[in-house]
């Protein structure tokens, strides 16, 4: 089944579409970069930290994971499952887009999340630190939500894809430059340095804003008194069971990839004993392998459709994330650049899927719903994979027993309409 049209003015095109490479999106992939480069730092940073508020001995230092990291898997797990968890917040903040604007909520959401990453360098124990970093959290995602949402709704059909690929590019290039100064810079900052390095592309954001333009289609279709409301996707009988699909499929994604991506520098630095400097060469490897994904997902949505190309992606992602803690420093860079490709070649098929399923009113709301539920997997995925990596005494069988099942959740792209033909007015009611 498709998308149904509109009557009267949506079946006309939308006023003053841009390019992929117009000035407004590559201000959108700015902000995703800052964004990137803020949420990457508690990856890029986990081990320092650990060893800061912790009591490593060091690699070889014992069996348990506490003698090797400086603090045990649970309570790791549950710190970062609670940074996640305040992501949900990102839920009200990206739908309240719906309401004000794209514009306005999405330079507020940057500005304040950055200054809160730059507070948590001040953080005097673990969970003062996860307290600070939740508080920036939420901000940061629905950042990340709202700067694909402009890319596509700025954008027509033959470049939504890509407008959406570079602003993933642009996380890409922000989580690359916070582990490229951890390894160059990290001696000499320190983790509170490296996190304290937030205020620059704070600095940056009036540069920025100059740029980003409210969506034509928001501003067409946003009159002063218009309804908002949280439940709007979930109450439509078309687009709730559309909703509910992306949802699992966010949640099984997370569930994976959170707890991989989370945990690598602390598994290959502490547990396979790979230096800074490694780790930093395979996060700059992974930006020719993300790029790659990028253009091959791009490519894939707009010939062979969005679900195709999302469903291929997901199922990639969830076997390297198993491949990424087989116990071998060649599976872990080998799963980790897999897993960098496939979550890239994921990102443009279903964010454009996602925007073209749903009317303008109610497409901030789903990218609050999608990135809940992203949130959710994430926490459940990273509480689960800690508790498991303890009762394992490592990693490999925690990532098999969470990489398998989520393998299995792509199936949910089936019943979804194909809209790699469409336009976004083809959506409107």
């Amino acid at each position: 089944m498709e998308p149904e049209r509109a009557a009267g003015e949506g079946r006309a095109g939308p006023p003053e579409l841009a390019g992929w490479r117009d000035p407004g999106i590559l201000a959108a992939a700015g902000l995703s970069v800052a964004s990137g480069f803020a949420q990457f730092g508690v990856a890029a940073a986990l081990a320092d930290v650990a060893t800061t508020f912790g009591k490593a001995g060091g690699l070889g230092a014992g069996g348990s994971l506490i003698a090797q990291v400086g603090l045990s898997g649970t309570m790791i797990g549950l710190g970062l499952a609670t940074i996640r968890g305040a992501s949900l917040a990102a839920l009200p903040l990206a739908s309240l887009a719906d309401r004000l604007g794209r514009r306005r909520v999405l330079l507020g959401s940057a500005a304040l999340g950055l200054a809160l990453t730059a507070l948590a360098s001040t953080s005097p124990s673990f969970w003062w630190f996860v307290t600070l970093f939740a508080l920036a959290r939420p901000l940061l995602t629905a950042t990340n939500s709202l700067t694909a949402l402009v890319a596509a709704e700025e954008t027509a059909t033959g470049d939504r894809a890509r407008a959406v690929a570079l602003v993933a590019a642009g996380y890409g290039v922000g989580a690359g430059l916070i582990a490229v100064a951890r390894s160059t810079l990290g001696g000499t900052l320190g983790w509170r340095g490296l996190f304290l390095l937030a205020v620059l592309p704070l600095i940056a954001l009036p540069g920025l804003a100059r740029f980003l333009r409210e969506p034509a289609r928001f501003a067409r279709t946003a009159p002063g008194g218009r309804r908002w409301s949280l439940l709007d996707p979930l109450t439509a009988p078309v687009a709730r069971p559309r909703l509910l699909a992306l949802i699992g499929l966010a949640f099984a994604i997370a569930f994976v990839s959170g707890p991989a991506n989370t945990f690598l520098f602390l598994y290959t630095e502490r547990v396979l004993g790979l230096g800074p400097g490694a780790t930093a060469g395979m996060v700059l490897a992974a930006g020719p392998a993300g790029l790659l994904g990028l253009l091959a997902g791009r490519a894939a949505a707009d010939r062979l459709g969005r679900r195709p190309a999302g469903a291929a992606a997901h199922v990639l992602v969830a076997l390297a994330g198993a491949l990424t803690y087989s116990g071998t420093v060649a599976g872990a860079v080998g799963g980790y650049l897999a897993a960098v490709f496939g979550g890239s070649a994921y990102a443009p098929a279903v964010a454009a899927l996602a925007a073209e399923l749903f009317p303008t009113r109610m497409r901030g709301a789903v990218a609050g719903w999608v990135t809940a539920a992203g949130v959710l997997g994430a926490v459940a995925g990273l509480v689960v994979f800690g508790r498991l990596a303890d009762s394992f005494g490592g990693f490999g069988g925690a990532a098999v027993a969470v990489a398998v099942p989520v393998a299995l959740m792509a199936g949910l792209f089936l019943p979804l309409p194909e809209t790699s033909r469409l336009e976004l007015e083809d959506a409107e009611d």
